[in-house]
């Protein structure tokens, strides 16, 4: 398998002046890259391709050796790739008809992450697992940067990206041939219902909370964007403002993916067979469409209400759940199964009567056909149990 592991680094602050440095010769390759494409297409009808812009990269650090030089070759023509990737998803928007997105130049804030492809060149990830505090990641035109390794990496280190997060730094390893740490059989199979009011809840009637981290840090997150909109732009002061709501949200994704990394694992740990929905998560939280009322204005469309449905369903972090669940349930020889949501909360689980009236409040399910009543996600997480283990014994017998 292959897994990514993440490790805070502790730079001097030379080594930090460094890094910074790195990363700005990096994004201002990028915008120049961008613009040499743009140019070649807008006055010739050129299409520069990464090739030519790789070959244009010898020539660019020979004469400037001190600037672009002084990284690694290999990182740099990760950085055109990473740009060339971003042409070849546009051209795909565009063939599949949705809407293009052509790529942007990009800003201080929106260039983060530096990455060297091949562990040994222009890199060396020099762990040493007995001696934690002693492990190092060594990087071209920086040096040995100490890093604060928390666990064992195992399989082999292909590609070494580093990144900033606010005033953090972070080395990330992408490993190939990782072994699996298949847990011992259970037995137990179960559907699990995604939701606001709890994360998850599964087949066997058990409620995994929502910590809502989003909605608790609220009040302390508004304080400072009110402070930074005070600030003025371009001072230092606003600079501090914009690291202190940085810092508020980099605490909150930290608390969401711990979250969901521990109740993943108790899923993974408790269960053989999982099965949970497909959701498209982006399409609903997608802004409601404007309903034109033929006067020159516009009808209810109900967006304020569904504003606030789609911050509750982003804080509670479906998508990023479901991926680490995927992870773990690979890793740990577990089977997962995606099944069609459609009227999973309207169908009765016990007679299969499904109707809108069945579901009689958020957590309250009543049949009007024959009268079963249970929590209504109890009674979803149910019914995507038994579609998921229908596709199973599908997919076995065909």
């Amino acid at each position: 398998m292959r897994r990514s592991y993440k490790f805070q680094l502790r730079p001097t602050a030379r080594q930090a002046v460094a890094l910074a440095a790195c990363l700005e010769e990096h994004r201002t390759l990028y915008n120049a890259a961008l613009e040499h494409r743009r140019s070649a297409y807008r006055k010739a009808g050129v299409n520069v391709r990464y090739g030519d812009q790789s070959a244009d990269l010898k020539h660019i650090r020979a004469d400037d050796p001190d600037g672009h030089g002084r990284w690694s070759f290999s990182s740099q023509q990760a950085t055109l790739r990473r740009l060339d990737k971003a042409f070849k998803a546009f051209f795909a928007r565009v063939k599949a008809g949705r809407a293009p997105g052509f790529p942007r130049f990009k800003g201080r804030g929106w260039f983060d992450t530096v990455e060297w492809p091949k562990d040994g060149d222009g890199c060396r990830w020099d762990s040493q697992p007995e001696h934690p505090a002693a492990t190092f990641v060594r990087l071209q035109g920086i040096g040995h940067v100490r890093v604060h390794q928390h666990r064992r990496v195992p399989g082999i280190v292909k590609t070494i990206s580093v990144k900033r997060e606010g005033a953090r730094w972070f080395v990330v390893l992408s490993c190939d041939e990782v072994p699996a740490q298949a847990l011992p059989a259970t037995g137990a199979v179960a559907g699990i219902d995604l939701g606001v009011a709890s994360l998850a809840t599964t087949s066997d009637g058990d409620h995994i909370e929502n910590q809502r981290h989003l909605a608790t840090c609220a009040g302390r997150l508004a304080a400072a964007q009110r402070e930074l909109s005070r600030k003025k732009r371009g001072s230092k002061r606003r600079r501090k403002a914009v690291a202190r709501v940085a810092v508020l949200h980099a605490r909150v994704r930290r608390q969401r993916l711990d979250s969901a990394h521990k109740a993943a694992l108790a899923l993974v740990r408790g269960y053989d067979v999982i099965v949970h929905e497909a959701l498209n998560v982006a399409g609903m939280t997608r802004r409601a469409a404007p309903k034109p009322d033929g006067e020159g204005g516009y009808l209810p469309n109900g967006q304020s209400a569904k504003s606030g449905l789609n911050k509750s369903i982003l804080d509670a972090g479906w998508s990023a759940f479901l991926t680490i669940l995927s992870h773990k349930a690979e890793s740990a020889g577990r089977h997962l199964i995606a099944v069609n949501p459609a009227n999973t909360s309207r169908t009765c689980s016990r007679c299969g009567h499904c109707a809108k009236e069945n579901r009689v409040a958020q957590a309250a399910f009543r049949c009007t056909a024959c009268g079963f009543s249970t929590h209504a996600d109890v009674n979803a997480a149910t019914n995507i149990l038994r579609a998921g283990l229908a596709l199973r014994d599908a997919a076995q017998a065909a």
